[in-house]
């Protein structure tokens, strides 16, 4: 090997990574806010207005002086001449006299002078000209008073925030059509090998469909960056060489999925290393599966070198490309991954000093969730297909027990 295997823990890997990134090298676009489902804000949005814009009611009933139904009940009910009707959606010329009451409906706005609203459950229509309040109402009681929800110029929306459409509503009631976004991050993928051939041919003895260009593809496109595909390249190191730069120049980060073996690992870390400085980080990563996984940044940019087994590649992508993906795109409100707490059902062995990822099944009975071990070899791409989820054995653990509470990190 050219490279020697200095076995840092994932945390210590992704720290050293984004240790040597480039800074903010993503673009910042403008875009339609109806647009903006799953983009990251790259700017504070402050609000142009404050929201309500106008004093407004909480329900339907009527506008009043709160001092006018103090002491009023079911048994000693107060009187009030009502003078008019708030038109929804139009300013009011109303302006409030002590013993007067308006009909207000749910987002009406506020006569002049008006403190409180009676709820209509509360009172009795008499005539037309006057109503009978059955219950006190506090000084602004079903009221919306001007900015109570939002400031003007307040922050709404801090940078780093993914867009949902919470976000988006709240946006359009400010009347906010464009925002800033980070520009998704190009994830340029290569694979790379002999036996690799494209999903759509049929198979001859020692080949194998490319899994991972298509795994990753997803993955990449889920998690917010832009999975720009390169085929499957020969195990020919001129060869690579030429597809990894093209990627380099094009993309805002490379990831390699080759063969496992040594010499595969040595070529995938020769094509790295003409890429640029620093060049290789961490070749190895105190883990299973994805022990083999090389961390680097080249010319600013970061490189991955992931393993070329299926399930190797998905634990491994999740570790490392998906917190560089949030880091990139500068995301603070989504973690790594939904967890659910579950009973595990089996003893499963692990080697002290080595983060294992093990595939788990989760079942409920009742309201307790019980996760149950897959136990298959570790290139069986359909022992994902049929988990959940991931536990984790941590590495200064010799494995778990059947009856211990685990985590498990839902599968994407």
């Amino acid at each position: 090997m050219t490279e020697f295997l200095n076995l840092l823990s994932p945390q210590d890997a992704i720290k050293l990574l984004e240790k040597n990134l480039a800074k903010d090298f993503l673009q910042i676009v403008m875009i339609p806010t109806i647009e903006s489902l799953g983009k990251v804000v790259a700017r504070d949005i402050r609000s142009l207005h404050p929201l309500p814009y106008f004093p407004r009611s909480m329900v339907d009933g009527y506008a009043v002086y709160s001092s006018d139904t103090f002491g009023a009940s079911d048994s000693l009910p107060t009187y009030l001449a009502l003078i008019g009707e708030v038109q929804m959606g139009k300013n009011t010329n109303y302006v409030h006299a002590l013993g007067q009451a308006f009909l207000i409906h749910t987002g009406g706005m506020l006569p002049s002078n008006s403190d409180a609203v009676i709820m209509v459950e509360d009172t009795q229509k008499v005539d037309t000209d006057e109503v009978e309040i059955r219950k006190a109402v506090a000084p602004g009681e079903n009221v919306l008073g001007i900015g109570e929800e939002i400031g003007k110029d307040e922050v709404v929306i801090p940078a780093g925030v993914k867009m949902r459409s919470v976000e988006i509503g709240g946006l359009m009631a400010l009347g906010i059509m464009d925002l800033a976004v980070r520009a998704s991050p190009k994830i340029g993928i290569i694979s790379s090998g002999d036996e690799i051939v494209q999903p759509n041919q049929e198979l001859r003895n020692g080949q194998v469909r490319d899994v991972n260009s298509y795994l990753l593809s997803a993955l990449v496109t889920q998690w917010g960056g832009d999975p720009i595909p390169y085929g499957i390249v020969p195990d020919n190191l001129n060869d690579l060489l030429v597809v990894a730069k093209r990627a380099h120049a094009e993309c805002d980060v490379v990831i390699f999925t080759a063969g496992s073996s040594v010499s595969m690992r040595d070529m995938t870390a020769e094509a790295i290393k003409s890429l640029g400085k620093p060049g290789v980080l961490a070749h190895g990563v105190n883990i299973r599966p994805g022990k083999p996984t090389i961390l680097a940044v080249c010319s600013g940019k970061p490189v991955i070198g992931l393993p070329g087994n299926p399930v190797s590649a998905y634990v491994t992508a999740k570790l490392f490309v998906a917190p560089l993906i949030r880091y990139l795109l500068g995301l603070k409100n989504e973690g790594f991954q939904p967890t659910i707490r579950a009973e595990l059902q089996a003893n499963v062995p692990s080697q002290a000093g080595r983060e294992d990822w093990v595939p788990v099944k989760l079942e409920k009975f009742g309201n307790d969730w019980k996760a149950i071990p897959i136990f298959t070899k570790s290139n069986f791409i359909f022992s994902l297909v049929s988990s959940s989820g991931l536990m984790c054995i941590p590495a200064d653990h010799t494995g778990a027990e059947a009856g211990e509470f685990v985590d498990v990190f839902l599968c994407d």
